[in-house]
């Protein structure tokens, strides 16, 4: 059973039409993205990475995804879960942002 973390609980909201992906790793590291439109109409995501024993290891809320749709915020939400898993990200100290160990290549499928 997954414990949320806070950033969670800031996020979610059970009015809003959602969609989901949920993964389980080899090792048991459980991976849960969630994408939606807003009531304002933007696309919305979640990512959320915890450990075999349900414990939050990552959650990260984007509020505004500008030049996505539902699909590709889920389908980038799901590599960036699956980097974060495997531990493929680096954050960095002073911004607090986090970028690709293996490439720092744009999101945005066009």
């Amino acid at each position: 059973m997954m414990r949320r973390g806070s950033t969670y609980w800031l996020w979610a909201d059970c009015e809003l039409h959602c969609r989901s992906h949920d993964e389980l790793q080899d090792d048991g590291t459980l991976i849960d993205v969630q994408t939606r439109v807003s009531r304002k109409g933007r696309t919305q995501l979640f990512i959320g990475v915890y450990d075999k024993n349900g414990s939050p290891l990552f959650e990260e809320a984007q509020d505004c995804l500008p030049h996505d749709t539902m699909t590709t915020a889920l389908a980038w939400g799901v590599c960036r879960a699956r980097e974060v898993a495997a531990g493929n990200l680096v954050m960095n100290a002073r911004t607090g942002r986090s970028h690709s160990a293996a490439s720092d290549s744009q999101r945005s499928a066009g």
